[in-house]
């Protein structure tokens, strides 16, 4: 059985395809500039050297089909032919109330998923496209949706509701959803097999570092808080979104500066966060440099950045009780030994305790490394949070008829024989 995953977003779709038999990764790429001038698509497959080819991609449609392609030619794919995909895997951004599980796509559900385009436009919309396109290129087998908001439809509902009129929540569906969904729940898992203790029985906080950031409150397993909310501008300092801040500052600068409320989102997504602060793009590599040169601003963001970081640590420990573990995952997460010091640095007195060598050991390529101190009360670690994996056991769990929601469902990376998936080779 052969499973294709799509993460697709407005001018980027990864990919990944899975022999499920033998639990091995074939190919993994990426379509990047779709719908812009220079759009291309590199590909990692087994057996094959790593491969890179300019296509035309002015829409979704083409995409998949430039992928279709790549998966079956004859030099540097790794399938004879696109019928020997079994079924195909989709992240959904956004679920609303509705979709507390992975489902199998139908014409009613793909409806259901149009008319939630409003509360994650950015996201949505992208992914609506590449799953009408891989229903056209692939009609013949199953299409299931995974959603990044389905694994905190386990919130209560104080945590959930926005103190706003509540009427906002009836009619409109305003509050707190939050996003990750896949990864939190991997980590959750990873970190349960790894200490072997029972998913249920672990309480933990997950911390999911990239350009998109978001943290995760967990009790017995289960999310309980998360910091993404309605959209995932909130929450955490980004990449180019401001995460928290007072609301009342939209208005007052909308005014002042004659904004549109479509203007001032786009500032708020796209030009806050780290960019806003250091007032300019910079990838976290130029960012780091520029603050060990002594560059007032980039020192600055990365202080905004952890600080904010830190107090969200101490707000989900009192929302969660006594904590078993930290798991930091992503890219920064992942790979940055300083980032995760910044954050860590002085909460000792909550027994997180680092390790400063283990922490700074940690390699880029590492699957999953222990963090804290031997003598730490509170067991932090970095972990690769694979959310395609997720996509694909869902899908698998699906066809089986064995898979009833995230919560129930017999994922093999819970084993304490797991190991990381790597590309076969």
């Amino acid at each position: 059985m052969n499973i294709l995953t799509l993460n697709c977003w407005s001018h980027t779709i990864n990919y990944r395809l899975f022999n499920w038999e033998e639990k091995t990764v074939l190919a993994s790429g990426t379509v990047e500039r779709v719908a812009l001038d220079g759009s291309f698509i590199t590909q990692t497959a087994a057996g094959r050297e790593n491969y890179c080819l300019e296509v035309e991609c002015p829409d979704h449609c083409c995409a998949i089909s430039n992928i279709t392609s790549m998966l079956t030619d004859p030099q540097h794919g790794v399938l004879n032919d696109a019928k020997q995909i079994t079924a195909v895997g989709h992240r959904v951004a956004h679920g609303g109330e509705k979709f507390n599980r992975s489902v199998v796509v139908d014409d009613h559900i793909l409806d259901d998923i149009r008319q939630l385009r409003h509360l994650a436009p950015l996201h949505n919309a992208p992914n609506i496209s590449g799953i009408e396109a891989a229903l056209e290129f692939l009609p013949d087998i199953p299409h299931v949706l995974i959603f990044d908001t389905a694994f905190h439809l386990t919130m209560p509902e104080f945590a959930y509701i926005y103190p706003l009129p509540y009427e906002w929540y009836q009619k409109y569906g305003v509050r707190r959803y939050g996003f990750h969904g896949p990864s939190h729940l991997y980590l959750s898992r990873r970190f349960a097999a790894l200490t072997n203790k029972p998913a249920a029985e672990c309480n933990l906080i997950t911390i999911h570092i990239d350009k998109g950031v978001s943290l995760c409150a967990i009790r017995k397993g289960e999310s309980i808080d998360t910091s993404m909310g309605m959209t995932p501008l909130e929450g955490a300092v980004m990449d180019t979104r401001s995460g928290d801040i007072d609301p009342g500052i939209t208005a007052f600068v909308m005014q002042e500066l004659n904004l549109s409320a479509q203007e001032m989102e786009a500032v708020l997504n796209q030009k806050s966060g780290i960019s806003g602060i250091t007032g300019r793009h910079i990838n976290r590599r130029q960012l780091l440099n520029a603050a060990m040169d002594g560059d007032y601003r980039a020192k600055l963001a990365l202080e905004i950045e952890s600080y904010r970081l830190r107090k969200y640590i101490g707000a989900y420990l009192a929302a969660v009780g006594p904590l078993d573990g930290i798991v930091f995952t992503s890219g920064t997460g992942e790979t940055e030994w300083f980032a995760r010091e910044l954050v860590l640095t002085g909460l000792e007195c909550l027994g997180i305790l680092l390790d400063q060598e283990k922490n700074r050991a940690v390699l880029p390529d590492s699957r999953e490394a222990k963090i804290s101190a031997a003598n730490s009360p509170i067991t932090t670690y970095v972990i690769h949070s694979d959310e395609e994996l997720v996509f694909a056991e869902d899908v698998a769990a699906i066809l089986s008829e064995s898979y009833h929601n995230h919560t129930d469902c017999n994922y093999t990376f819970t084993r304490p024989d797991f190991v990381p998936l790597l590309s076969a080779v």
